[in-house]
């Protein structure tokens, strides 16, 4: 059995308490040490909390730039869905995932479909713009004024037609219900339409009918009302602000019937 006293020490080592090279205490080198590598560790507060900050923001605006974005909701064109001063977060994924569906409510780029492609935006002063940023950043900043945020109705090659005897929209001749949504005693629509939704584009209206400016108001521009696919920002899933607000926005159960899943478009 090895012995544990003094003779089992190594070359250069000191015993507890002991004396280290040059005469110094051991102890004291050892705590000397310690303290020289907190100093060198450590931040000063006053970089520290910017850097904190700016690191925060960063992974907020990559966020916000690929994955989910927040938007704030700037009139009642979807009530009682979605009421104005909400904030909706918008997986800008998902459609890379799955195609879009009847009944999602989406965000999208309106130029060329609901604004003529050559509306420019104001100038604006580079802080204005970061200003701007970091808003959109946390959805406190209202939606640029070519974006807007409907419900999609049609999809590529449906047929959508208001209204049939009953007063009810048709998609590919079958009847959609939308009293879960639509505001009040909104009538599906005042406006007749009889439309073929181009392939990779979408026929979306507003859940408040009197107050949506969406693709029946656009039907006699050079895109027909039709929103292009690549436009959708993204799908907007759920209300986050105000707390008493806060919904997860689901498919209404019409767009799910069978009738409407397994119908081929009607020519």
């Amino acid at each position: 059995m090895r012995e544990t006293g003094p003779s089992s020490m190594g070359p250069g080592e000191a015993p507890p308490g002991g004396v280290g090279p040059g005469g110094t205490p051991a102890a004291s080198m050892s705590s000397e040490h310690v303290s020289v590598e907190k100093r060198r560790a450590r931040i000063p507060a006053w970089i520290e909390f910017p850097l904190l900050i700016l690191g925060a923001f960063l992974v907020a605006f990559v966020v916000k730039t690929f994955l989910v974005q927040a938007f704030y909701i700037p009139s009642g064109s979807m009530e009682n869905t979605l009421q104005v001063g909400d904030r909706v977060l918008v997986n800008k994924v998902v459609y890379h995932l799955r195609s879009i569906e009847r009944g999602d409510v989406v965000v999208f780029d309106g130029t060329g479909s609901f604004m003529a492609a050559s509306a420019i935006d104001p100038e604006q002063s580079p802080l204005e713009i970061v200003g701007r940023v970091l808003g959109e950043v946390v959805g406190l900043a209202p939606p640029r004024d070519t974006d807007f945020i409907k419900r999609v109705i049609g999809v590529g090659g449906d047929r959508v037609v208001c209204c049939d005897a009953d007063g009810f929209i048709t998609v590919n001749g079958v009847v959609i219900d939308e009293s879960a949504y639509l505001y009040g005693k909104n009538l599906p629509s005042k406006q007749p339409f009889d439309v073929l939704v181009p392939e990779n584009a979408l026929w979306v209206m507003g859940d408040h009918r009197s107050a949506s400016a969406d693709s029946r108001a656009h039907l006699g521009d050079p895109g027909g009302g039709f929103v292009p696919v690549e436009r959708v920002i993204g799908r907007a899933f759920a209300v986050v602000w105000p707390l008493g607000n806060a919904q997860i926005l689901e498919i209404p159960s019409t767009f799910e019937q069978p009738a409407l899943v397994d119908s081929p478009p009607t020519p």
